[in-house]
């Protein structure tokens, strides 16, 4: 398992394809809180209930930690929708 005081604030959040899946907060249990104005959601432009709010990336995801960004072991656009939302 990654070491979760490894992630730090600002650090990028890629797929394991290199694609940027959005920028962590801070880690909140077993999750990484993405911020709000660069989640995925925010990305791909989606409205409605999933944009304007965080949302989470399961640590079981990460594949490593490499300098100022955590890497996944999920392709960015498979990792998005593993994406929970404040709930889980």
């Amino acid at each position: 398992m990654t070491d979760a005081n490894a992630i730090k604030e600002h650090m990028e959040v890629i797929g394991a394809d290199g694609v940027h899946v959005g920028t962590v907060d801070h880690v909140d249990g077993e999750r990484i809180k993405l911020t709000k104005a660069d989640s995925a959601a925010q990305i791909e432009g989606a409205e409605g209930q999933h944009a304007q709010h965080h949302h989470y990336i399961s640590l079981g995801l990460v594949a490593d930690i490499e300098g100022n960004q955590v890497r996944l072991s999920a392709t960015g656009a498979n990792a998005v929708m593993f994406e929970e939302e404040e709930a889980g």
